[in-house]
């Protein structure tokens, strides 16, 4: 038997930029999605906290709905509410009423982020394509992705739960968009997340991983609150998103996509010094 002991680095450009929507381009703080659980839970006489609604954020709509129902207090509250304990007859019924309420929620929470245009725009002139991949399924999409791409975010490929037999952090989304694009090998391409499952779902890939802190579910404040809350309290929140994500695996950690580029060049030198994800 004969062994190369030699590995292979790839040296070369990046190639692609995958973007996750909700708090990294769109929807500042993420706050649609949130919203839109406590609603849910609300209808079924259950009481959740914001803090509960984004606990499991980033994964498929399906699966957060039963992440939430698996946490002590909402077992508690559930079963004062309806004398059972929740199981996974109730995730169906829940998510049929979620559609909906999403819906509406996202009419009214889909304003691209700040810098979202000028960083797809320095992604193009380095020649990159551009991805995107979500929690929300295609029905949700049907409403947000006409409403981004009117606002000028057209990636080449953009995935929801659904399109994948298992969501994040499964690396599916993030391979099935580099095939779509055409695009290899992973250590050339960036995904980008505010969501510790969409970072772990981006080094699960085999790519390199953005964490977006400020902008992102983990502080969870929208653009206005952002100007209006108490400086110390928001850098308490974007330290603690920080650690957070850098514990999921984050190589990276940057307040919005709007300080990307930096990062894109930072990671250019790193490709051709022969790092690697």
């Amino acid at each position: 038997m004969k062994k190369n002991n030699r590995s292979f680095q790839y040296r070369g450009l990046l190639r692609a930029v995958i973007f996750d929507l909700a708090g990294t381009v769109v929807d500042y703080g993420s706050c649609a999605p949130a919203a839109a659980f406590v609603a849910v839970f609300k209808n079924f006489d259950v009481e959740i906290t914001t803090d509960n609604a984004r606990e499991p954020m980033g994964r498929a709509k399906r699966d957060h709905i039963a992440e939430i129902l698996k946490m002590p207090s909402v077992v508690q509250a559930w079963h004062s509410a309806h004398g059972t304990v929740p199981d996974e007859s109730h995730v169906e019924k829940i998510y049929e009423r979620f559609l909906p309420i999403q819906s509406d929620c996202l009419k009214n929470n889909s304003r691209l982020i700040p810098g979202t245009t000028e960083t797809v725009a320095a992604c193009r002139s380095l020649g990159l394509k551009i991805g995107a991949s979500t929690g929300y399924d295609r029905a949700l999409m049907q409403i947000v992705e006409p409403l981004v791409r009117g606002q000028g975010f057209e990636p080449d490929c953009m995935l929801c739960a659904d399109d994948v037999e298992v969501g994040r952090p499964a690396p599916w989304m993030c391979l099935e968009n580099a095939r779509r694009m055409d695009v290899h090998p992973m250590a050339a391409i960036v995904k980008v997340d505010d969501t510790p499952v969409g970072i772990q779902a981006g080094r699960n890939a085999g790519m390199w991983s953005v964490g977006i802190s400020k902008s992102g579910n983990l502080v969870g404040f929208n653009a206005e609150d952002v100007q209006s809350v108490e400086p110390t309290e928001l850098q308490r929140r974007v330290e603690t998103a920080e650690e957070t994500l850098f514990a999921a695996g984050a190589h990276y950690v940057i307040d919005t996509i709007a300080e990307l580029p930096e990062v894109l060049d930072d990671l250019q030198s790193r490709l051709v010094a022969g790092e690697g994800p």
